[in-house]
């Protein structure tokens, strides 16, 4: 199992509206095409209201490479840009879990 979380902070209230719907449809595009992603899961940060937190699950590093090479993961990739502040990545390396393959 392959895993991140995503902090996104978005520039003010109208970017943070509009990166909703874009995760809206990207999400929409992972369900129908993505086989090999167990979770993808977008947040709102409670007190924070122009933070967004992703969760992601991949069934193996090759499942996330292939989710990379999507055009709706593309297109996602280069609109967010001018809706954000900023972007930090966790990389998760799974120890235990309900759910989970380990």
């Amino acid at each position: 199992m392959f895993g991140l979380m995503v902090r996104f902070t978005c520039k003010d209230e109208e970017s943070a509206a509009a990166f909703d719907t874009l995760v809206g449809e990207t999400i929409e595009a992972i369900r129908r095409h993505e086989p090999g992603t167990i979770a993808y899961a977008s947040h709102r940060v409670d007190g924070q209201p122009l933070q967004r937190i992703f969760y992601e699950l991949y069934r193996d590093r090759d499942a996330f490479d292939a989710h990379e090479q999507t055009e709706h993961t593309k297109r996602f990739l280069a609109a967010r840009e001018e809706l954000l502040a900023s972007v930090e990545v966790d990389w998760l390396d799974l120890l235990s879990g309900k759910g989970t393959t380990s």
